[in-house]
């Protein structure tokens, strides 16, 4: 049974910083692609991060420069480094593996002063 588990829920001030992580289990982890995504109230599901088996990397535009995702196979967990954040960035943050239908079940991520 695949399992994604994502933990780092949190409200952060305009500028702070955060973790959030991804635990998979019942896949084989390191020939997974991973990614994570997130939906703000009201819109649709959007790209954030990937990274990809051999640990390359692709970001949507808006959080370029400011989010980092990174893989730790031995612990079968993809983490997503947020710094610099915004008002914008508040959502509820879900971990994916990419061509497949799974997620984790979210993470609420707020972001206020």
């Amino acid at each position: 049974q695949v399992q994604l588990v994502e933990s780092g829920v949190g409200l952060v001030q305009p500028g702070g910083s955060l973790r959030l992580s991804c635990a998979a289990s019942g896949i084989i982890f390191s020939i997974n692609a991973m990614g994570w995504y997130r939906q703000a109230s009201g819109k649709q599901r959007e790209f954030v991060a990937g990274i990809s088996n051999s640990g390359n990397t692709n970001y949507a535009d808006y959080v370029k420069g400011r989010f980092t995702i990174s893989r730790d196979n031995a612990k079968k967990t993809v983490y997503l480094q947020m710094n610099n954040l915004k008002y914008e960035d508040t959502a509820v943050y879900y971990c994916h593996i990419f061509v497949s239908a799974y997620w984790g079940q979210g993470t609420q991520v707020t972001v206020s002063s």
